[in-house]
């Protein structure tokens, strides 16, 4: 029998079995996290460095760009490093650490999400408070709260997980370590319990945020259907939309992807799925806001003219 104490290492779900498909993995995925790097990037530097950004919604949208990047930091480059050399380990302790830092930064994602849903209820059903409701001070609260939230998630389950006797084997069906695939190694029946009942509490949590934030775009269609003219009508979807369409891939992917039925499972789409859900939000958040939202493709737009302006400078210079 096998625990916690004398396990060293875990082996992921591979990839493939195939060399070259291995390699075709660690392409797509270099890729990816390429993509997600430089998008995320671009609308940190954006935020950053225009004033016209310094808004509650570009504030936190910083920091949704944050947890983006950390998530596929998170899970690629290890996938990317096990696809390269084909392996499939991932030691005891880089185990915890992963499945940790991916329940903290996508807690976060979804608390920031929330957030973000009652600053466009704010903007457009109570414009009149939104400097009072919406302050430096309070975004910051906010924010803080959203990071605080994913780390006591995080600590407490992966603390909990890692803290059970394993005696089922080490092998976990996904290609990163997720907390449900480590308890399902478990042989300890009061821990296993324990974990299910900080499992239903924090669903219940998701769900009351969910519903939240259904109740908050109830209230802004509502709102926005009053309006009277069309164009202020387009312009208030345009602000929301983004949000919304975000929301939908975050929520759809992850609900799909752990209720769907036990009858169509099968490796080869639970594989997909994991990738679903863990990687190709992260990479394209960053691409449906700056579709539309006017002022961050005019950051975007002026930042980039002044990086090749400067190049161009500087190699006349050179000559």
């Amino acid at each position: 029998m096998s625990n916690s104490s004398s396990m060293a290492q875990f082996l992921l779900l591979a990839l493939a079995d195939r060399w070259e498909l291995q390699l075709l993995h660690f392409w797509l995925f270099l890729a990816i996290s390429l993509a997600a790097l430089l998008a995320n990037g671009l609308i940190l530097s954006a935020v950053a460095c225009d004033h016209h950004l310094h808004t509650p919604m570009g504030f936190f949208l910083l920091n949704l760009s944050l947890t983006d990047l950390g998530c596929i930091c998170t899970t690629v480059p290890k996938a990317m490093h096990n696809s390269l050399w084909d392996t499939t380990t991932i030691s005891y302790t880089g185990c915890a650490a992963q499945g940790f830092f991916f329940l903290f930064f996508m807690f976060a994602e979804f608390s920031l999400l929330t957030i973000m849903c009652y600053d466009r209820y704010v903007a457009i059903c109570k414009p009149l408070h939104y400097g009072t409701l919406l302050g430096s001070r309070a975004c910051a609260h906010m924010a803080a709260a959203a990071w605080a939230t994913g780390f006591l998630t995080a600590l407490l389950h992966t603390a909990n997980t890692f803290s059970l006797p394993l005696c089922q084997g080490n092998a976990l069906g996904q290609f990163f370590c997720e907390i449900p695939q480590v308890l399902k190694l478990s042989c300890s029946h009061s821990g296993y319990l324990r974990e299910i009942g900080l499992i239903v509490v924090t669903c219940c949590l998701v769900f009351g945020c969910f519903i939240f934030i259904v109740f908050s775009y109830v209230q802004i269609f509502r709102a926005v259907l009053r309006i009277p003219s069309q164009q202020g009508r387009h312009k208030a979807f345009s602000t929301c939309l983004p949000h919304l369409a975000v929301v939908s891939l975050f929520v759809s992917t992850g609900t799909f992807a752990y209720l769907k039925p036990p009858s169509i499972s099968s490796p080869s789409l639970d594989l997909a799925l994991s990738v679903l859900y863990s990687v190709v939000p992260q990479v394209v958040n960053p691409f449906i806001y700056s579709l539309r939202n006017q002022e961050l493709k005019d950051a975007l737009r002026k930042m980039m003219t002044g990086c090749f302006s400067g190049v161009i400078k500087c190699q006349f210079s050179g000559v």
